[in-house]
């Protein structure tokens, strides 16, 4: 959504680095740049405006002059003011104390707000929540049955006890959505739902007949929260839109959906800011696991091409299989072999996580990458997921056993040529070559790691740690009276070591230089 955007910025702060000292004309330039890619954006004229006035006064301020790199405290304070404009806090829902949470959704008709309904109800779920989603869209054809669709695949009931308009009684009355909502309400109460998501009609513009009827169904039930779903492509008609229903229902926090189209996204730059109200989700694709608590940090971030670090962990523990981790952790330390099962099993972890292409770009630095990013085929692990299971349960467990012929059935079983098995060989074989190396001497604190008593790495450490022997003198006489004195210090361990003598034991008191320890280790035993 952001590219454009992100493009023009991180191009404007290239031009800053190198510069010791910031000048008012570079300051000048550079707010002049910012301005035309927050335009170009599609952001709100009064938002570029505000935005950029700020920065410029903080940018001429003490905080830049004093700076050690300048540039780089242009982005800071660029990454604070978006955070600003985005709503400054991560907002959340607020939950009633008493009685089910009541969400009230509002937005035009093509918004997505009925799969958003099933989005949140989910990510609800997901939290802790029993949510019923409500059925007050009566008048969009089939709008109900979307909804009983959406809340079947979400595992979440739906109170639907109007059927809707079809498309063939358009114009007969489409029955009493403020109705309907009041009893979804006292439905959820009865059957114990601490949450309620109630879904309205849209139109096709702003008019008088549908905000009177969202400020009847608000009378109504009460909402704690009114969500404001919009579409982020709409452009610049994103504020007037804001404006009119922030004045219709008063709602309490915005939506964003529609936020992984390619659009330029300065809708999501302009809501906030203009109406005073928070993001509190954005809706990232059409999945119903496509769905996020909006952090106006992270999204900066996103924008300024810092990466999104926190989103992708907070991804990866909630998709991860603790299980298979700890299986991974035990065969790790075991020093057992990294097999093709192991490696599938890995893989089904990452696609458990989402899109490939959505987790590269929340890395820093990404922007720069994006065209090979975008060139990324996903069916690319379909494929290689393909191969893996073509092979028999023996060829996994030990792949050098796959010959000629063996290659030529897995590469007919997964429908793919003999080459691209070739290469997934190959490059499993690396792998394989690679966990045994951090397995041997290359993780701390692990069996066969350095550092570990008894361990090969460990041994090879304290090997390299331990006293270098002395060189042979190339004097002759000289070796000659090192080999003596090597011997007689040979003679003294074996008089004070009996054979068969426990260490101390038979040996009169015990004389630290007998050993030819370290030099001064007899101190440290106090002899």
């Amino acid at each position: 959504m952001f590219n454009s955007l992100s493009d023009r910025l991180t191009a404007t702060f290239k031009n800053l680095r190198g510069k010791g000292r910031l000048t008012e004309a570079d300051v000048d330039a550079t707010v002049r740049e910012i301005r035309r890619a927050l335009l170009d954006a599609d952001v709100a004229v009064p938002v570029v405006r505000e935005f950029t006035g700020r920065v410029r006064e903080r940018a001429l301020g003490a905080e830049v002059s004093a700076a050690l790199n300048p540039s780089q405290q242009i982005v800071k304070i660029v990454n604070e003011e978006l955070q600003e404009i985005l709503g400054g806090e991560t907002r959340r829902i607020r939950l009633a104390k008493n009685g089910p949470t009541i969400i009230m959704l509002a937005g035009l008709q093509g918004a997505g707000k009925t799969t958003l309904a099933g989005k949140l109800s989910k990510w609800l779920k997901a939290q802790g929540h029993s949510p019923m989603l409500v059925a007050c869209d009566l008048q969009r054809p089939n709008a109900v049955t979307q909804l009983q669709v959406v809340g079947q695949r979400a595992n979440v009931p739906v109170f639907a006890p109007h059927p809707g308009a079809t498309s063939t009684e358009l114009d007969q009355p489409a029955g009493d959505p403020v109705a309907v909502a009041r009893a979804g309400v006292e439905e959820a109460r009865q059957k114990l739902h601490d949450v309620v998501i109630v879904d309205t009609a849209g139109r096709l513009g702003v008019d008088a007949g549908m905000m009177e009827q969202a400020r009847q169904i608000r009378r109504a039930i009460v909402p704690n929260e009114v969500l404001f779903v919009i579409d982020s492509m709409i452009g610049q008609d994103a504020v007037n839109t804001a404006l009119a229903f922030d004045e219709g229902v008063n709602f309490t926090g915005i939506v964003l959906s529609k936020l992984d189209g390619d659009a330029r996204g300065g809708a999501a730059l302009s809501v906030a800011s203009v109406t005073g109200k928070p993001v509190m989700f954005a809706s990232t694709g059409e999945g119903l696991d496509d769905f996020e608590l909006f952090h106006p940090d992270r999204m900066a971030s996103r924008i300024l091409d810092m990466g999104d670090i926190l989103t992708l962990i907070e991804q990866a523990e909630k998709a991860w299989d603790k299980d298979e981790a700890a299986r991974m952790a035990k065969k790790f330390a075991d020093q057992e072999d990294f097999t093709l099962e192991d490696f599938l099993a890995q893989m089904q972890q990452i696609r458990n996580m989402g899109s490939m292409k959505k987790m590269l770009m929340m890395m820093p630095g990404a922007q720069n990458i994006r065209q090979q990013l975008e060139q990324f085929d996903e069916r690319e692990i379909d494929r290689v997921e393909a191969i893996v299971r073509s092979m028999t349960p023996h060829e996994r467990l030990a792949p050098k056993i796959i010959n000629g012929s063996r290659r030529a059935r897995i590469a007919r079983g997964s429908g793919v040529h003999v080459s691209e098995v070739n290469g997934l060989l190959e490059r499993f074989a690396q792998a394989q070559k690679m966990m045994k190396k951090m397995a041997q001497g290359g993780m701390p604190g692990m069996p066969g790691m350095p550092g570990m008593p008894g361990a090969g790495g460990g041994a090879r450490k304290n090997a390299k740690n331990a006293p270098k022997k002395k060189a042979k003198s190339g004097n002759p006489a000289k070796a000659a009276q090192e080999r003596k004195e090597a011997e007689a210090r040979r003679a003294n361990a074996a008089k004070a070591l009996p054979t068969g003598a426990a260490f101390g034991q038979q040996g009169g008191d015990f004389d630290p230089s007998q050993l030819n320890l370290p030099k001064g280790f007899d101190k440290f035993l106090g002899k």
